[in-house]
């Protein structure tokens, strides 16, 4: 679990601190579920979801770049698997 520091405005905090209790909700509680709320309603988001496939793309293109570049270099072969089956097969 991670720690997160955040600052609030004053009426923010107010509000965020009496809502919780009307709900009978720690505020940390409250936090923790509008940030649930608010990352499932991003996920569901078409342009959100067009940007993480492009961005996909851009991470795998960057990784094949450095499979080939290591490759070039030590002469290693360029796909994961070709190594982690010698590795299997000679444990």
């Amino acid at each position: 679990m991670k720690t997160l520091a955040i600052r609030l405005e004053d009426e923010q905090h107010a509000r965020l601190t009496i809502l919780a209790k009307l709900a009978g909700t720690s505020v940390t509680d409250t936090i923790r579920d509008a940030i649930e709320s608010h990352l499932t309603s991003l996920a569901a988001n078409p342009a959100i979801s067009a940007k993480a496939d492009e961005l996909t793309a851009e991470i795998n293109r960057e990784a094949e770049e450095q499979r080939t570049a290591i490759a070039a270099l030590f002469g290693t072969p360029k796909s994961n698997a070709t190594g982690s089956r010698s590795r299997q097969s000679k444990g």
